[in-house]
């Protein structure tokens, strides 16, 4: 139990990270929509609640009693968590390339938004895609299994595939930060 907890809890931290990017997209998109976005916080943390304590009853149950299927299913649940946040990425990060494509100033900052969040997007959408295929495999054929701790390399390949580099790549896209700005004296509106 304690090799499922070690190799899954990072994987639910990277889920949460990444549902903290869909969730900026989808109140920007609201935002441009002039929707509210009252309900998409609340519902960020409901979903990563219901995440966290469905993949810790799963650990509690195989601890209490190690059966096979429980293994399956909890490969399943994390194939299809993975499978809801590349929709996620999918539609929201889809939807806002949509808008800012949309959007009628043609300037080099617009275009340089549409290029981040369309590469974004699509980083971010296969990452997730390869980590529920593989997830998949894993669950129904022991020949794929991902949990290998007596296999250092395969176990870097992987999360080097579905966690390092598009972390890296997404970094390195939003590379360039707004500058600060300064502090400012008060001035009253005429």
């Amino acid at each position: 139990i304690v090799q499922h907890i070690l190799l899954d809890m990072p994987s639910l931290a990277f889920f949460t990270t990444y549902a903290l990017l869909v969730l900026f997209w989808a109140e920007i998109y609201y935002q441009a929509r002039a929707v509210s976005t009252d309900g998409l916080k609340p519902s960020f943390y409901t979903i990563n609640a219901v995440v966290y304590v469905i993949q810790i009853t799963l650990w509690l149950i195989l601890w209490w009693k190690p059966i096979s299927i429980l293994v399956i299913l909890s490969k399943m649940f994390f194939a299809g968590v993975s499978l809801f946040a590349a929709l996620g990425f999918l539609l929201y990060g889809g939807r806002l390339f949509l808008t800012l494509q949309r959007f009628p100033v043609e300037s080099k900052a617009r275009r340089k938004k549409l290029q981040e969040v369309g590469y974004e997007t699509t980083i971010c959408f296969s990452c997730f895609l390869i980590r529920c295929v593989m997830m998949c495999f894993n669950a129904f054929d022991k020949a794929a299994n991902l949990d290998v701790l007596d296999h250092p390399i395969l176990n870097f390949i992987y999360y080097l595939m579905v966690e390092i580099l598009p972390s890296s790549l997404v970094l390195f896209i939003l590379r360039k930060l707004p500058p600060k700005r300064g502090i400012t004296q008060y001035h009253p509106i005429r």
